[in-house]
């Protein structure tokens, strides 16, 4: 079964997802220039990730959707386990946002340039300057009523544990007034971990547990080490028995 699903994506579902991805990134960069950058920005994007993930046939399941009200800005801290955690919760989480990803996306040919013209947010770290301008970027981004999702370990897990928080995401939900919402990613890891040489994906299925929203008790650096500490607590206990503990990730 494992080298038939194999020879299913090399001759079935990598070809339709190279194509859709091409179209999709053509769509949001034309739509972004021409129209309303927050429908362009998001929709085809979250059509391109349900489209993935169902193409490769992995099962989803998603809980908590009843925690989030529609009329409500987030700041969204996920565990990251995997290249598919940008499927699972692009696809699957039903709220319009804005990413905060590392700048070298930038260069992925059409996804990068997608991204820009969609106004998700390029983090980048050489220096204190262009770490003010992405923090002012992604300031302005949520003061329209936008939502942000954010990877705070900062880069994917080598053992399917997590890593350590950082503490910017917090700080700007901080600064905002901003409810935090912590989000559990289980399965993506399985689906397709850093480790691997070969980058097949294997069938596992998928789980976003979307947690309470941390509202604001006050402001300032207790509130910060309140938001991050809980949210903390709460994306680990949604992990399965497997990944529970943090183990230290070099990449961080």
């Amino acid at each position: 079964m494992k080298y038939l699903y194999r020879v299913y994506q090399l001759c079935v579902a990598l070809p339709l997802i190279a194509v859709l991805t091409v179209l999709t990134a053509v769509t949001v960069i034309i739509g972004c220039h021409v129209g309303n950058g927050h429908f362009w920005g998001y929709y085809p994007g979250k059509w391109w990730s349900w489209f993935i993930v169902r193409i490769l046939l992995l099962p989803v399941k998603v809980e908590g959707r009843e925690n989030l009200d529609k009329n409500s800005s987030y700041v969204f801290v996920s565990n990251h386990q995997g290249a598919f955690d940008i499927f699972l919760i692009y696809g699957f989480l039903g709220r319009n946002f804005k990413w905060m990803m590392k700048r070298q996306l930038r260069s992925v040919p059409f996804v990068g340039k997608a991204c820009e013209a969609a106004h998700h947010i390029f983090v980048d770290k050489r220096g204190p300057s262009k770490i003010r301008e992405t923090y002012d970027k992604a300031r302005d981004t949520l003061k329209d009523g936008m939502s942000l999702v954010v990877f705070p370990e900062g880069a994917r897990t080598f053992t399917g544990h997590m890593g350590v928080f950082r503490r910017g995401a917090f700080m700007l939900a901080d600064e905002l007034q901003l409810p935090v919402v912590p989000l559990t990613i289980n399965g993506s890891f399985n689906v397709m971990p850093r480790t691997r040489d070969m980058k097949w994906v294997c069938r596992h299925s998928l789980r976003l547990t979307i947690h309470k929203p941390i509202m604001p008790m006050g402001q300032g650096p207790e509130n910060i080490r309140h938001a991050e500490e809980t949210s903390y607590d709460a994306v680990m206990s949604g992990l399965v028995p497997e990944y529970q503990g943090t183990v230290e990730n070099p990449d961080q």
